[in-house]
């Protein structure tokens, strides 16, 4: 099993997101659409989560790569962001690089310091155009509040979900401090508080809100758990080993799809699963806990440089000769 270390918090105490666009021609204004940066008073740059935390453990822990998937799909079950990610994401003719830049998103957004703020800022800029009619035909913008805020939001409660499955459930301190940082990471992407729920008693019933009455299986949706969908080979990597997975993509494809929808079902909140309408069953929910039995006993054991992701090394590496 894994120790208590594995989901840390702050010592005292103890998922290039894919923001939905659309085609307004004038982005709207005023607090529930407003597309404009929040001021930062006097020009500081929101801190990014404090080293020693629940994040900085769990996010560059190579487990949350099994996490991403599920976060991802509740993205973009979102009729704003779902519409913007089908018409204007490059995900089906460029999903690896899409892949690859989403990650380090999410890992400057963490461990990225200084550069944490301005990958916020790049993001916001690069999704100021973003715009057009929703599933439901509504106008939106990528920025208006309350997609860019949904983005956000689902990474709390699979982060809380997939922990208990991956690494070990949370306490309720640990669950606090998440919810907390992530609020941190909320306001490196620009996204002013009163648009967030400030504690963990504000976020669960705007959570159920949301999968009530707006979530919903959209065509990404449908796309992203689809296992006869077309993916490309990947296109990164050594030229040999590229070479190597063309020639067997035919064959890794179906297996490596399958496993795809397996991991983002299964880590996926089951309310969220359900308002979604994504199938589960006994059987699977019996597969899922045994393969991350398995993995709670294995990656624990690992050398740093491969239980964790290559800038989470950095950054912890980089801590630790600051304390020594």
């Amino acid at each position: 099993m894994s120790s208590a270390k594995d989901v840390e918090g702050p010592r005292a105490s103890g998922p290039e997101a894919a923001p939905g666009g659309g085609a307004d021609p004038e982005p709207p204004s005023g607090r529930d659409s407003d597309p404009e940066p929040p001021a930062r008073g006097r020009g500081a740059d929101p801190e990014p989560p404090p080293p020693g935390g629940v994040l900085w453990s769990l996010s560059g822990d190579i487990r949350a790569l099994l996490m991403l998937p599920a976060a991802l799909t509740l993205q973009v079950a979102h009729p704003a962001v779902g519409a913007g990610v089908d018409e204007h994401s490059v995900f089906r003719t460029d999903p690896w690089g899409r892949g690859e830049r989403s990650l380090r998103s999410l890992q400057l957004w963490v461990y990225g310091g200084a550069e944490a703020a301005e990958e916020g800022r790049r993001l916001r800029v690069l999704h100021r155009t973003i715009q057009g009619t929703d599933t439901r035909g509504r106008p939106y913008h990528a920025l208006t509040p309350a997609n860019y805020a949904w983005v956000h939001a689902t990474g709390f409660p699979v982060y809380q979900h997939a922990a208990r499955y991956l690494i070990r459930p949370m306490t309720p301190a640990q669950e606090r401090a998440l919810y907390a940082e992530w609020l941190q990471v909320g306001r490196i992407l620009g996204i002013h508080d009163r648009d967030m729920p400030q504690s963990i008693e504000e976020f669960w019933p705007y959570w159920e809100k949301m999968l009530a009455g707006e979530i919903e299986a959209t065509t990404v949706v449908r796309e992203l758990v689809d296992v006869d969908q077309p993916v490309p080979p990947p296109d990164r990597g050594p030229w040999p080993l590229r070479m190597t997975l063309r020639a067997l993509w035919p064959v890794l494809l179906p297996p490596l799809a399958r496993f795809r929808r397996f991991v983002t079902i299964g880590l996926m909140p089951p309310d969220a699963r359900a308002a979604v309408g994504l199938p589960w069953s006994a059987e699977q929910e019996k597969r899922l806990r045994r393969m991350c039995a398995v993995l709670r006993v294995v990656v624990p054991v690992l050398p740093e440089r491969l239980r964790y992701l290559p800038r989470a090394r950095a950054a912890r590496a980089a801590e630790t000769r600051r304390n020594s």
